[in-house]
């Protein structure tokens, strides 16, 4: 599947925003159905770092392995995501548009093994892209008002 690129306006401050991003703990606040983070190698936060990620879609588990690849903060933080059957790769950067507004641009791609998968990217690759951009509007929903994504579940 070819990258794709989302993209998102925050009314806060750069610093604000890529702390809020960097942080852990906050993830669950704003990546619906993530259950568990659990750093396995290298110094956490930093190139070659990995971490375990559980989330839930629906009633799937989806187990993930993230390597940092990049991380030049405030302005850009990179990773891979495997899974089995395929891989994710994520540039984020951070701009600087003011103040106390931040863009967020995030480009993914995906590479995917076996045929399966393959066909499902092709059939459902258009969903990705939108899986990405309500990640992207869920962070800047935590960010500007403090919406955790967990109690919206709840309901």
């Amino acid at each position: 599947m070819k990258p794709h690129t989302v993209c998102i306006d925050i009314n806060l401050p750069r610093d604000k925003v890529v702390k809020l991003f960097d942080s852990p703990d906050d993830l669950f606040k704003w990546q619906p159905g993530l259950q568990s983070f659990e750093h396995i190698s290298g110094t956490p936060g930093q190139p070659g770092a990995k971490s375990k990620l559980v989330s839930l879609n629906g009633k799937r588990r989806i187990e993930l392995i993230q390597t940092i690849t990049k991380r030049n903060l405030p302005d850009e933080f990179d990773g891979t995501y495997e899974w089995d059957g395929g891989m994710n790769t994520v540039e984020n950067r951070f701009i600087e548009r003011g103040p106390d507004r931040t863009k967020w641009v995030s480009t993914s791609s995906y590479d995917c093994t076996g045929f399966m998968m393959k066909l499902m990217m092709f059939v459902f690759g258009s969903k990705f892209r939108e899986h990405n951009m309500t990640i992207l509007r869920n962070f800047k929903a935590y960010c500007e008002e403090g919406r955790d994504v967990r109690a919206s579940a709840d309901s």
